[in-house]
């Protein structure tokens, strides 16, 4: 025992256990996140002498907190075991790491001073309370990006703690990610490890508190498209500064507005002289008042102007005008024209779909040409300012661009044609996905074959690494092929990111295409075995991420369909993600019945029939989230026998990873009932199992360890 005494009292005090259980509760992201929620639970329903559901919001778990300290002034023991929780995993601080920063300035930044002016004003003001935010806007092509970017380059020392930079732009939906996105994107700017993201949107703000609280940073966000995207990054500390960039209206943020106005002939002339220098602007200088009234001052159209003048001494002299000129369109027009025909119809049909990225396989797949002769075609794209090279051979378009090219591709092409080009693109992005999800998860039912044209991946690391990659293009094809009719295409889509979100944690990316596909399967083929597929994935996303009502729906989806589709192995796989949705919740009794039901749904497979092959590891796991629940319950010697025996049998199979788990299980058990020196003796057995890959595994290990030699 910790022995008592004002130690003990202070560990436990309400604040202290208010602040414990809230970042339980909000930390709880991947496997030992959820092992430690576990073992809050556990103890929390010891303490209480009854159930206490997972609390589900601040005011919950301080609830709860409250509650559990009222108890533990007449439980002297019940204190040491909180204290010695809360001292073996302590709140670590975490500093805030200056990444990459901002992407690099422009070199042709032009009059730009005084909206710079009123920025650094912003930035640099004292803080009396007012949180430091700036809304900078304007028209599409105007330059605000360019400004953001000078003003981190300009205001680079007042910022050491780092600068952070987040694009929306390339959201694969029509609104960008939602708010709950744009913090995990944020956080992972941030350098914040994969199994310290937390998964619901209130951790991962009260997480970017602790880590901008007290220090000096710029955070941009580029690209906003409403007010709910950045609320939350708002700085409860003076010396951050956010600055949203919006391309197009603002919105009602509360935060100094700039404007980013159109270039004055001046400074117009000045930009292209900047970009194609002082002789060719010179050449034309008969052209240069129309071209002028043109590009409208507009930073885009004028840098692509200048370029053609690069490229071209003798560009067209009839320049188009009038009522609803858009000069970004116009110049996109324009570059189109400095291009060949054949790269002009590769760039428009690769602009259909609304593709995130695209990289030469994609465009290739788009216009029917080899990947070679489509490299080649983008980088010329590229040259003309039609596309933005952003990462590893993969380009970007600007929205605008996109919307004019893919405006132009029907009149261009003919609509059969445009058709016929989105259609390739998706069997290619489908035909990619199932050789990296087969790659990814070689041995899984839920995962196709890997189909016999296109190009396999080696290992598991490079199927995830490519699915990853192309995560934005995959999640909108899934949209783009229920728009298109392409019904199976989308689900096959869909299902093909099992593993993303099995292995790589990517459940807010994956979210937005579960929700298409399932509305997608309900309404073709329901209560198919596709259908539970589909729901069971999305009730898997949904649980990760907390949103525990609506995962629940989906499990009960999954187990209806796979039972009117008479698959018995995806029931009974259902049924024990229901089980495990209830256990996260600290439903202990509810989950343990499910798990039950499992058993006896995978006990009706026979030999020989589908999914035989599996029965026998499939009971194993049952038994070890049985005997999960069965702890929860206070039922230790039972969960002691069941644990005892999953270890068994992944100790048989050679199965490291799921032996170490299992042996965390019993350890945690063991502790409960008082059999410290035998936990001690699981832990020692664990920690052989596991690489230094394991690090989240290995450091709750060592805290489950502080538990038991404090208590002995």
């Amino acid at each position: 025992m910790t022995g008592g005494g004002a130690d003990v009292l202070e560990v436990v005090a309400l604040s202290a256990l208010t602040a414990f259980f809230t970042a339980a509760g909000n930390g709880a992201a991947g496997e030992m996140g959820k092992q430690l929620l576990l073992t809050t639970g556990a103890l929390a329903r010891r303490t209480m002498g009854r159930e206490a559901p997972l609390p589900t919001g601040p005011e919950g778990w301080q609830s709860l907190a409250g509650q559990v300290h009222a108890r533990l002034g007449r439980d002297p023991e019940r204190a040491d075991e909180w204290a010695l929780l809360v001292r073996s995993f302590p709140e670590q601080a975490r500093p805030l790491v200056p990444t990459g920063g901002l992407p690099p300035a422009t070199r042709d930044f032009t009059n730009r001073q005084r909206v710079l002016k009123q920025l650094k004003r912003e930035a640099t003001r004292p803080a009396a309370g007012r949180p430091r935010v700036a809304l900078l806007h304007g028209p599409p092509g105007i330059g605000t990006t360019a400004v953001a970017l000078r003003l981190g380059a300009e205001l680079y020392t007042r910022f050491p703690d780092g600068q952070f930079y987040v694009d929306l732009r390339d959201a694969s939906g029509g609104h960008g990610p939602e708010p709950a996105t744009v913090l995990l994107r944020l956080l992972r700017q941030m350098d914040v490890a994969p199994e310290r993201l937390p998964p619901t949107a209130a951790g991962r703000e009260q997480l970017y508190r602790q880590l901008t609280a007290g220090r000096r940073a710029l955070v941009v966000v580029d690209h906003a498209s409403s007010v709910a995207q950045v609320r939350s990054l708002v700085p409860a500390t003076p010396d951050v500064f956010l600055l949203v960039v919006v391309s197009g209206r603002p919105f009602a943020l509360e935060a100094e507005r700039v404007t980013v106005p159109a270039l004055t002939d001046r400074y117009a002339v000045r930009m292209m002289r900047k970009v194609a220098g002082r002789q060719e602007v010179a050449r034309a200088k008969a052209r240069m008042p129309r071209l002028l009234e043109h590009c409208a001052g507009n930073a885009f159209a004028l840098k692509t102007e200048a370029m053609g003048l690069l490229a071209e001494a003798a560009e067209a002299e009839q320049r188009a005008g009038g009522p609803g000129h858009h000069p970004v369109r116009a110049a996109a027009r324009h570059a189109c024209d400095r291009l060949g025909a054949e790269t002009a119809r590769l760039v428009r049909l690769t602009a259909l779909g609304g593709w995130p990225s695209v990289d030469a396989h994609l465009a290739a797949a788009a216009a029917g040409v080899t990947p070679q002769e489509a490299a080649r075609m983008l980088d010329e794209a590229a040259d003309v300012q039609l596309l933005d090279l952003v990462a590893d051979d993969r380009y970007r378009f600007r929205p605008e661009v996109r919307q004019y090219l893919a405006d132009t591709a029907g009149p261009e092409h003919g609509v059969p044609e445009c058709s016929a080009a989105v259609e390739r693109v998706l069997d290619a992005l489908l035909n990619r996905a199932l050789h990296a999800a087969h790659a990814a998860l070689p041995q899984s039912w839920r995962t196709e074959p890997a189909p016999s044209d296109g190009d396999a991946y080696r290992d598991e690391a490079r199927g995830v690494a490519a699915l990853a990659a192309e995560v934005g293009n995959l999640v909108r094809a899934v949209s783009v092929a229920e728009e298109y009719q392409h019904v199976t295409t989308a689900l096959r889509l869909a299902r093909a990111l099992w593993p993303l979100q099995l292995k790589a944690g990517y459940w807010d990316e994956v979210l937005p295409a579960l929700r298409v596909a399932a509305r997608c399967a309900d309404e073709h083929q329901p209560r198919s075995r596709t259908a539970a597929g589909i729901h069971f994935q999305l009730g898997h996303c949904l649980g990760e991420l907390g949103r525990w009502e609506e995962a629940g729906h989906a499990a009960h989806a999954a187990v209806g369909s796979e039972r009117a589709a008479g698959h018995v192995r995806g029931e009974a796989s259902s049924v024990e993600l229901l089980g495990l949705l209830n256990l996260y919740q600290w439903r202990y009794e509810a989950a343990y019945e499910r798990f039950v039901e499992a058993e006896r749904v995978y006990g009706r497979i026979a030999a020989g029939q589908e999914g035989a092959q599996d029965v026998a590891r499939a009971l194993a796991l049952a038994e070890r989230h049985q005997g999960r629940a069965l702890r929860g319950m206070g039922r230790l010697a039972d969960s002691q026998r069941l644990l005892e025996s999953a270890t068994d049998f992944f100790k048989e199979r050679g199965e490291n990873y799921n032996r170490a788990r299992a042996l965390t299980d019993l350890a945690e058990t063991l502790h409960d009932a008082g059999e410290r020196a035998e936990a001690l003796t699981k832990i020692a057995e664990a920690e052989e199992l596991l690489t230094p890959a394991a690090a989240p595994h290995l450091r709750y290990l060592a805290g489950l360890r502080l538990r038991c030699e404090g208590g002995r």
